[in-house]
C-alpha cells in the first residue's frame, strides 16, 4: 500500500497501525480527535478535515471507537440499560464510521486497487453471539457492520477494485480494554498492527463487504 488515511490515529491500535505502515513503507497521513480536533460524531467535523485532503489513499482505516463512554460500562443484565448511554454507544460507534466512510470515499481511487477497512469486533456478531450481556456495545457494533456492508455494495458499483470490510483486530491491551480483558489472552498494540497489516494486504475486491478477524478469518454476522 502506497498511501494510507487513518481515523484515530493517535489511539493504542491507530498509532500502532501508523508506525507498522510506515516501516512497510506506506505513506501515512493520520487524523485524530486529541491533534487534529476531529470528532466523528459530529458530520462537520468530519466533512472540513477529510474535505481538506487531497489526492488518493489506496487505504483508509477508521480506528475509532470506545467501549466506555463517560463512565458507562458495559451492561450485564438488560435492567442496567440506560437510553442514553446506548445513543453515545451508536453515535461513535456506528454513526462514526458510517460518516468516515461517507466523506472518504471520494479520496478512494476509482479504478486502482483499494481498502476501507473499520474496526469492528466479534461482540458485534449476532450469529456468533453464545454469552449476551454488553446490550449498547454489541448492538453499535453490528450496526457499524450493517453501514460496512451495506457501504461495500454501493461502493462496488462505482469501485470495483475496492475492498470495504469489517475488521475485528483481536483483543488488544490498550486502556480501551484494560478493565475488560479479564482472563482473555491479549496481545501488544504493535503485535495487533503486524497482524491487521498483513490482512489489509492481502485483501482485495472479491473479499469486499466481510467481516474478518486478524488471522483473517471469515466472522459471521
Amino acid at each position: 500500500m502506497e498511501n494510507a488515511l487513518i481515523i484515530g490515529a493517535s489511539g493504542g491500535i491507530g498509532a500502532a497501525m501508523a508506525r507498522e505502515l510506515e516501516t512497510r513503507g506506506t505513506r501515512v497521513t493520520g487524523l485524530s480527535r486529541s491533534a487534529d480536533g476531529l470528532d466523528v460524531t459530529d458530520e462537520a467535523s468530519v466533512e472540513r478535515l477529510l474535505g481538506a485532503l487531497e489526492g488518493a489513499f489506496d487505504l483508509v482505516l477508521t480506528a475509532t471507537g470506545a467501549l466506555e463512554i463517560d463512565g458507562a460500562e458495559p451492561e450485564k443484565t438488560i435492567r442496567r440499560l440506560d437510553p442514553r448511554a446506548m445513543m453515545d454507544q451508536f453515535a461513535l460507534n456506528a454513526v462514526g464510521p458510517a460518516l468516515v466512510l461517507k466523506h472518504a470515499i471520494r479520496l478512494v481511487p476509482r479504478r486502482d486497487k483499494a481498502v476501507m477497512a473499520t474496526l469492528s469486533a466479534r461482540v458485534g456478531s449476532i450469529g456468533d453471539n453464545g454469552y449476551g450481556g454488553w446490550y449498547s456495545y454489541r448492538a453499535a457494533k453490528a450496526a457499524v457492520n450493517q453501514v460496512v456492508r451495506t457501504a461495500s455494495v454501493e461502493f462496488a458499483r462505482s469501485h470495483r477494485a475496492l475492498a470495504c470490510v469489517a475488521l475485528h483486530p483481536g483483543t488488544v491491551a490498550t486502556a480501551f480494554t484494560r478493565k475488560y480483558a479479564d482472563r482473555h489472552p491479549t496481545v501488544t498494540p504493535e503485535h495487533a498492527a503486524g497482524r491487521l497489516a498483513d490482512l489489509l494486504s492481502g485483501l482485495d475486491a472479491t473479499q469486499t463487504g466481510r467481516f474478518f478477524d486478524y488471522a483473517g478469518k471469515e466472522i459471521p454476522w
